[in-house]
């Protein structure tokens, strides 16, 4: 023990930032690890702040494919724990999160269509566009799409799921005891979001780790089609904070979907 502490901490600190920042970050990784033994490991919570988050610290070990295909399956558990509507908070939490350092809504909608289109395109197409990081021409694209979704027409009567919500590789660690968890914005959505998220940004042995999904899940056919769907939100949000780059693959991508 050092400190009251046990050994092995890693601790996260914020000066100036929202008073919810952490807890609704530690009400993520609860939630998640709440999903039952057979689901996707989570750092453990150890204790939280105003402006800190203490954790277990995690020491990482080289990928892989078999770890990577555990994961998978593993993924398909903490979803299926489910959530009480598109756009929950996790448990715990009653207000709005974050995406990054970016504020996200947390707002149960009864469709996954119009959650989708309200809480996760509309806002960031606008701040990127506010910013000149997404052309005229790629916001109406956006816009269409989400009357496609408000419509619901890319609805595909999937239950809520439980997700990660930023699952790219930056936020999973390879440990000898097998995949882990970090950094959430955990709500209630759809199945293929965590999964676009991994593909858009690329994962050691991506395909182990989609292939495992779509097998222990049941994937119905054509749903790698959907991916990029579901990709058109970090790309809006990574337009809205990096740059204009990603707002170009985000017009690019919303093509597609506009029908």
């Amino acid at each position: 023990m050092t400190g009251g502490r046990p050994v092995g901490i890693f601790t996260k600190h914020g000066s100036g930032v929202d008073p919810d920042f952490f807890a609704v970050e530690a009400a993520g990784l609860r939630w998640l690890a709440a999903a039952g033994p057979e689901a996707a490991r989570v750092v453990r919570v150890l204790e939280v702040g105003g402006n800190h988050l203490v954790l277990e610290h995690l020491h990482a070990v080289p990928a892989t494919r078999e770890a990577a295909e555990d994961f998978g399956r593993a993924l398909v558990h903490t979803h299926r724990a489910g959530a009480p509507a598109f756009g929950s908070p996790p448990a715990g939490h009653d207000g709005d999160g974050y995406i990054g350092k970016q504020a996200m809504t947390l707002r149960p909608e009864a469709s996954w269509g119009t959650f989708y289109a309200a809480q996760r395109l509309l806002p960031y197409a606008s701040a990127a566009r506010d910013r000149d990081r997404l052309s005229a021409r790629g916001m109406a694209l956006v816009e269409r799409v989400c009357e496609r979704l408000t419509a619901g027409e890319l609805d595909d009567g999937d239950e809520p799921s439980r997700l990660h919500g930023d699952l790219w590789a930056g936020n999973i660690v390879h440990t000898a005891a097998g995949v882990v968890m970090i950094d959430p914005a955990a709500h209630g959505g759809h199945r293929l979001t965590d999964l676009a998220m991994l593909a858009l940004f690329g994962t050691p042995h991506l395909d182990a780790v989609l292939g495992a999904y779509a097998e222990e899940a049941g994937l119905p056919p054509g749903w790698r089609e959907l991916l990029g769907l579901h990709q058109l939100h970090p790309l809006l949000v990574h337009a809205a904070s990096h740059g204009a780059a990603y707002g170009a693959e985000a017009e690019q991508v919303a093509q597609r979907y506009a029908g």
